[in-house]
């Protein structure tokens, strides 16, 4: 008998690639294409950047490396992946809370959509689909991902940015045993010459274009540094207490495509814009539980984000957070808390020496 020839698989069906793409969009993701899996270019650059240290303290960020640089490997039979973008509102105000953060956790809002996708597509080809989302969830490199399915390129702060709509959007990708016709790569740089996001960001974390200093950004140390914030860097961060856009802010691609958000479940939360400092630093864990249910602050927890706040009143100069923070130095049962009101209080009256006219409260 004649040697069996390798199975073929099956031809794309470009009307299912389209209506797919369509329905994605009418789930509420505002960018959407396909890209082909395989070996990822960009992952030894990643391996490169772990090894030079750069991630500080994020040690999951390793794991998984054999996914990570093929992303055939998460199921038997992966074909493709649907890259998916959606908007978080970059025309929002800035302040003291990233405006990623003002909404309910995108993890949960983006992973319900994208296995609201997966059902649909099983029930538009009639059988069983084997399928696995991801959004910031596992080794895929998204980013690379959504390169290839056509969504933009890296810009030289290290976001992913699309000529439509900016950087102001989180990405998300749901690997599928199906095929489908894939989208043309997004192959052009459209940085140029400009370096406003290298010169704006005030720890000098992006130490040449598209690499980041994680252990140097603001982002990093509001969120994911467990310690001290080293003195260095403190007021550097002005009064950021969650995460920071100002290198997204600077880039000439969001000041004018920036769009509005239309997610409700990702719209600021009440007093995200101008969070309450003291309550803030005074709540309890309890409290912080109940405040940031549902929330990507949470992933802070109460210490963590009682010690940013400590900060940013620091940096504030106002005199009026003085008793809140000495009653901080007293009571507060994290030393890392107690140690940062310290530092906060000795900047305040150091720059309250200079105004003796400030009236105290």
């Amino acid at each position: 008998m004649p040697a069996s020839s390798p199975a073929v698989p099956p031809a794309a069906d470009a009307t299912l690639t389209s209506a797919i793409i369509a329905h994605a969009r009418s789930l509420g993701f505002d960018l959407a294409g396909i890209a082909t899996l395989g070996a990822v270019g960009t992952a030894p650059i990643f391996d490169a950047w772990i090894a030079a240290g750069y991630a500080g303290e994020m040690a999951y960020l390793p794991k998984g490396a054999d996914t990570r640089h093929d992303t055939r490997l998460p199921f038997e039979g992966v074909r493709t992946a649907i890259v998916v973008a959606m908007n978080y509102g970059g025309t929002q105000p800035s302040g003291p809370i990233a405006r990623y953060a003002r909404g309910d956790d995108y993890h949960d809002v983006m992973r319900d959509k994208l296995d609201a996708l997966h059902v649909w597509i099983r029930d538009r080809v009639g059988h069983d689909v084997r399928g696995k989302s991801y959004v910031d969830t596992g080794p895929i490199l998204e980013r690379d991902l959504a390169r290839k399915a056509g969504l933009g390129w890296f810009g030289k702060n290290t976001n992913l940015i699309n000529p439509t709509i900016g950087s102001f959007f989180f990405l998300g990708a749901l690997l599928l045993d199906l095929e489908l016709d894939t989208s043309e790569p997004f192959e052009l740089d459209r940085c140029g010459s400009c370096t406003r996001c290298l010169e704006a960001c005030p720890t000098q974390a992006l130490v040449e274009p598209r690499v980041l200093d994680a252990t140097q950004c603001i982002s990093y140390l509001t969120i994911e540094l467990r310690g001290p914030i080293p003195e260095s860097l403190r007021e550097p961060m002005g009064e950021l207490i969650y995460g920071c856009d100002i290198c997204q802010d600077v880039c000439p691609w969001n000041v004018r495509f920036a769009q509005s958000v239309t997610e409700p479940t990702l719209a600021p939360r009440d007093g995200m814009l101008a969070p309450d400092l003291p309550a803030l630093l005074t709540q309890t864990d309890d409290a912080f539980r109940a405040h940031f249910r549902k929330s990507p602050i949470k992933r802070t927890k109460r210490n963590g984000l009682a010690r940013n706040v400590a900060v940013a009143m620091g940096n504030s100069g106002d005199p009026r957070y003085l008793p809140t923070l000495h009653h901080a130095t007293e009571h507060d049962p994290d030393e890392i808390v107690r140690d940062h009101a310290r530092w906060a209080i000795a900047r305040i009256e150091q720059r309250t020496e200079q105004r003796p006219d400030t009236p105290q409260r």
